[in-house]
C-alpha cells in the first residue's frame, strides 16, 4: 500500500468511510468515479457487495493528478 501524505491544513482532504468499486483489492489508489462516499462505517459495511465488487474502506481525498483526475487513496479496507 502507498504512503499516503496527509495535509492537517486541508479543507477538502479527509479521511472518509466508502464503497470502492474494484475487480480487484491490491491497488492504492482510486478514481472518483470507483468512489462512493457514505456516513458511516456501519453504512460502508452494509453497502458491501460481492457481485458488484463494491468493498468497503476508509479512503483519503479527494486530490488532483497530474493527469487532472481526482484520486482516493486507500488508508485501509474494512
Amino acid at each position: 500500500m502507498q504512503r499516503i501524505i496527509v495535509d492537517p491544513e486541508s479543507t477538502s482532504l479527509a479521511e472518509r468511510y466508502a464503497l470502492v468499486k474494484a475487480a480487484n483489492r491490491r491497488r492504492g489508489r482510486f478514481p472518483e468515479g470507483c468512489i462512493t462516499v457514505v456516513e458511516s462505517e456501519d453504512a460502508a459495511r452494509a453497502g458491501r457487495d460481492e457481485a458488484r465488487k463494491l468493498h468497503p474502506a476508509v479512503v483519503y481525498g479527494p486530490s488532483s493528478s497530474p493527469e487532472g483526475q481526482r484520486l482516493y487513496y486507500l488508508v485501509r479496507w474494512l
